[in-house]
């Protein structure tokens, strides 16, 4: 009995559907966010650690190019190559000028000192004393000065260390940039220039680099001695040197790493700046817990939901599966199809029982709809095809009496030629009037078949008839109903020409725009009352043809009828007295038919 319940079998089929899905997408979300989220702050701490990097760089370089600056001062370079000048005032006072330039042109700059190579003499000078000459050069720098001569770039960057100016409590944190000053174009060195300056502004760039107390920012010189650090001194993992000596071996300028060590675990996110900057090392060490803190808080909220949605649908599981069967859901479904216009229902049987049973007749039932919309569909099409074929055929006789009329009128005049003109445009306007094939053609051959017509009027009305045509070239392609104009323009001379004052005038304009054409046929006869007007719109929107009252009428009638037929509600036909006197009708149709 378990077995064919559907019951039974729709609930173990959607608990389990439901809860194994459900639970393994949290899992896979979590660790996909997780990831991403990892991979997304790596990349952002690297592009911010390059950031810094360049930073810095400026910083330092700006500094170095301060050095440089004495290569521009001809004056200090002759008494470096001279030292023996230093009695001459005018160099005496150059090396000064300079050497104050260069102290206050940058606020960190706490002291600058110039060592002649040549003598054992120092310049120096501080922002609390004045420039100094000593003729006793001490060697506390000197260690320094080779690695600044030695260098490509022939400057050193000194680690921060301390001095102290006699004026002060305690000591000063400095870092000393020393530069070799080469004699151009030979090797010789002549002075060694040391800046002494604060590292207020390199702390205020890494403080930029690294947040609070969850991740953790290094400056490493080339010798692996730290410049800065976000960490307390009394850090005991922060004492480790391991990933320092990983740091300095590893030949990368650089590159991301997953480290372990002590109670960091974590990424190793490293930059070096150039050797010309100095050359050191940017270390971020960001630790896993701070990379995943997002995607726990995503895992949580997905879990909370999750566990709230499993408690829902095994809910509404027990719910439906007692009431409702997957078969009818299926059902239900093709029968809003079916509402929806769509008869092409297929599917496989249910089985055997009511529910089978149901699907069977319900495809039984769609079938049986499908035949009989088919074979109306093929009746409305017949019908609507014997509609057209009556009003094509109602315009004929009524258009051969006129146009014979016309020829007669010529015929009394004696007028061969003219005869034989109006005989053979009569030809073709009856060829295409006649021809029941064609229920749409382009406008063009509609607009030929009516100037055929007014030229015919016009051999027989002669000056007293003028006619022009007003075209857009893109629309003469466009098709409409067979028939359409020449109605029109033939109830002018029924109505309209023999009351007029002056020579008749007939206009036709066609148009389109994106979505419409328009046709606007126009007249300067005496137009129609306001009455009468209206008695025609009202017969135009009467279904029947034929009727008493309306005989005078059955070209805008044919021609309105036919447009209902094409176009539906779509199309319009309209009727308006102009104010110089005449009626215009204007056409207006969509560029796409009835269904289309």
């Amino acid at each position: 009995m378990f077995k064919k319940s559907i019951r039974n079998k729709l609930i173990v089929l959607l608990m389990v559907a439901t809860i194994v899905p459900f639970g393994a997408s949290i899992i896979i979300t979590y660790y996909h966010t997780a990831e991403s989220l990892k991979d997304q702050a790596i990349k952002e701490n690297s592009n911010l650690l390059y950031q810094g990097k360049v930073n810095l760089e400026g910083y330092i370089n700006e500094l170095d190019g301060l050095t440089l600056s004495l290569y521009n001062n001809p004056g200090l370079i002759n008494f470096l190559k001279d030292p023996q000048k230093e009695n001459n005032y005018q160099a005496v006072e150059a090396v000064r000028n300079v050497i104050s330039t260069i102290l206050y042109a940058e606020e960190n700059i706490k002291r600058v000192n110039i060592a002649v190579a040549k003598e054992d003499r120092l310049i120096t000078a501080s922002r609390r004393s004045t420039v100094i000459f000593s003729k006793k050069l001490t060697n506390a720098n000197q260690e320094f000065y080779v690695k600044a001569k030695e260098s490509p770039s022939n400057m050193y960057l000194e680690p921060i260390h301390k001095i102290k100016e006699p004026e002060d409590k305690k000591p000063k944190n400095v870092i000393t940039l020393h530069r070799s000053l080469i004699n151009i174009p030979s090797d010789d060195v002549l002075a060694y220039i040391s800046l002494e300056f604060s590292p207020d502004q390199i702390t205020n760039i890494s403080r930029n680099l690294y947040s609070g107390e969850n991740e953790e920012f290094y400056i490493i010189s080339p010798e692996g001695e730290l410049i800065y650090r976000s960490t307390d001194e009394t850090d005991e993992d922060s004492k480790s040197t391991d990933w320092i000596d990983w740091v300095m071996s590893t030949n990368k300028e650089n590159g991301t790493v997953e480290w372990k060590e002590g109670s960091f675990n974590g990424v190793m996110i490293y930059d070096q700046l150039s050797q010309n900057s100095g050359g050191w090392y940017l270390v971020k060490r960001v630790p896993y817990i701070t990379l995943y803190e997002s995607a726990f808080s995503v895992a949580k909220i997905n879990i909370m939901f999750g566990v709230i949605g499993l408690i829902l649908v095994i809910l509404a599981t027990l719910f439906i599966s007692v009431r409702i069967t997957s078969p009818i859901r299926i059902l239900l479904k093709y029968i809003d199809q079916v509402e929806k216009g769509n008869l092409n229902v297929r599917f496989q049987s249910f089985g055997n029982d009511e529910i089978g049973y149901l699907g069977d007749r319900f495809k039984q039932m769609i079938d049986k709809i499908n035949d009989l919309i088919n074979r109306e569909y093929k009746l409305q099409l017949e019908n609507k095809t014997n509609q057209l074929k009556v009003l094509q055929s109602q315009v004929n006789p009524h258009f051969l009496y006129n146009a014979l009329q016309s020829i007669g009128t010529a015929a009394l005049k004696n007028q061969g030629p003219q005869i034989y003109s109006s005989v053979t445009r009569l030809s073709k306007i009856m060829r295409y009037s006649m021809n029941m094939e064609e229920d749409m053609v382009p406008l063009q051959k509609e607009i030929e078949h009516t100037k055929s017509y007014l030229l015919l009027q016009k051999e027989r009305f002669g000056d007293q008839l003028q006619f022009s045509f007003q075209l857009d070239e893109e629309a003469l392609g466009f098709p409409v109903p067979k028939m359409i104009l020449q109605p029109i323009v033939e109830n002018y001379f029924k109505h309209g020409f023999d009351a007029r004052e002056k020579a008749g005038e007939v206009s036709i304009t066609c148009r389109q725009d994106e979505f419409y054409l328009d046709i606007l046929i126009e007249d300067n006869g005496t137009g129609v009352s306001e009455s009468r007007l209206e008695e025609i719109r009202f017969h135009l929107m009467n279904d029947r043809m034929g009727q008493k009252g309306e005989l005078t009428n059955i070209g805008l009638k044919n021609v309105y009828t036919r447009l209902k037929l094409y176009y539906g509600n779509r199309a319009f036909l309209q009727l308006k007295n102009l104010e110089r006197g005449g009626l215009l009708v204007s056409i207006k149709l969509p560029k796409r038919m009835e269904g289309g």
